[in-house]
C-alpha cells in the first residue's frame, strides 16, 4: 500500500505540476497578446494620428499659448492643451510618436544586422576571428551607452538618420553576444554534424542551419532593445542632439516644458507618461517573451 499510495501521490503531483506550468504558459501568453496590442495602437496612432488631426504640430498660435487640456483654441479643440507658443501638445506627441517608432525600428534593423553578423561569424569561426570581435565588444561596453551616444551625436549632429546610426552603434554588442552564445550551443549539435556530413558549405551550415535556433533568442533582446532605444532617443532629443528643433519628438517636448511644470504641467506630464508607458510595454512584452521561449517551457 505504501508503494501504491507513493506512486500515486507522485502522479498527482506531476500532473499539478503540468497544469500549473500550462496555466503560467498561457498567462504568458495572454501578457504577449496585450503587450501587442498596445504597441500595434502605438503604431497606428503614429502613422495615422498626424494624418487625422489637422492641428500644424509646429506651426505658432501666441494667442493660444499655454491653454489647459480640453480648450477650445483659434485652431479648434486642444484635448490635451497647448504649450508655450500656442503649439497643440496632441499633435505633437503624435507626430513625436512616429519619430521615436521611425527610430527604434531603424536602430534594431541597423544594430541587428550589425550585431548577428557579428555573433554569429564569432561564434562559428571561433579562434582568433572570435576573440578579435568580442574584444572589440568588450572595449565598446567598456564606455557607457548613453555617453557614448551623447558624444558622436555632437560630432555628427542632429539628423533623425544620424540618431538612428548613433543608436546602432551602441547597440549593436547586445545583438552580437547573443548571437554568438546561442551559436556556441547549437553548432557542434547532431544536427548540425549530420549537415556538415552531408557536404553542407559553411554558408548554408551558417545560414540555413545554425541561424535559425538564433531567432527566438534575438528576437526577444530587440523587442527589449525596443524600448531602450525610444528612451534614449526622447534622452538624446532632451538634450538638443536627437532630431532636429523643427521635428516634433518626446524628448524635445518635454524639454520645451521643464520651465513651466508650475503653470503648464501638461506640456512634459503628457508626454512623459506616454514615454513610459511605451518603454514599460516594452519591457514587459520582452520579459514575457523570454519566459515563453524558454527551453523549459518549449516542451509544453
Amino acid at each position: 500500500m505504501t508503494t501504491e499510495t507513493a506512486g500515486v501521490d507522485r502522479e498527482v503531483t506531476a500532473a499539478f505540476d503540468t497544469v500549473k506550468r500550462r496555466s503560467a504558459n498561457a498567462a504568458g501568453r495572454r501578457r504577449i497578446v496585450t503587450c501587442l496590442v498596445i504597441v500595434a495602437c502605438y503604431v497606428l496612432v503614429a502613422l495615422f494620428g498626424p494624418m487625422l488631426r489637422k492641428y500644424d504640430p509646429v506651426q505658432t498660435f501666441t494667442q493660444d499659448r499655454l491653454m489647459p487640456p480640453g480648450s477650445t483654441t483659434s485652431q479648434g479643440l486642444a484635448l490635451l492643451g497647448t504649450d508655450q507658443v500656442g503649439q497643440d501638445i496632441l499633435s505633437q506627441m503624435m507626430l513625436g510618436a512616429r519619430v521615436s517608432i521611425t527610430v527604434g525600428a531603424g536602430t534594431l534593423l541597423l544594430a541587428g544586422l550589425i550585431g548577428v553578423t557579428v555573433g554569429l561569424v564569432a561564434g562559428y569561426r571561433g579562434g582568433w576571428v572570435d576573440a578579435a570581435l568580442m574584444r572589440l565588444a568588450d572595449i565598446q561596453l567598456s564606455f557607457p551607452s548613453i555617453l557614448l551616444a551623447i558624444l558622436i551625436a555632437a560630432v555628427v549632429g542632429p539628423s533623425v538618420v544620424n540618431v538612428i546610426v548613433v543608436l546602432a552603434i551602441t547597440n549593436w554588442v547586445t545583438f552580437a553576444r547573443v548571437t554568438r552564445g546561442q551559436v556556441l550551443t547549437v553548432k557542434n549539435r547532431e544536427y548540425v554534424d549530420a549537415a556538415r556530413t552531408l557536404g553542407a558549405g559553411h554558408l548554408h551550415l551558417a545560414l540555413r542551419t545554425i541561424f535559425p535556433s538564433c531567432v527566438a533568442p534575438i528576437l526577444v533582446v530587440a523587442t527589449v532593445e525596443l524600448g531602450h532605444v525610444i528612451l534614449a532617443e526622447a534622452s538624446l532629443s532632451f538634450l538638443g542632439l536627437g532630431v532636429p528643433t523643427d521635428v516634433p519628438s518626446w524628448g524635445s517636448t518635454i524639454a520645451n516644458g521643464r520651465d513651466y511644470l508650475g503653470d503648464a504641467w501638461w506640456i512634459s506630464t503628457l508626454p512623459g507618461i506616454a514615454l513610459a508607458a511605451l518603454v514599460l510595454t516594452c519591457g514587459l512584452l520582452g520579459d514575457a517573451m523570454r519566459d515563453r521561449y524558454d527551453p523549459k517551457l518549449r516542451s509544453l
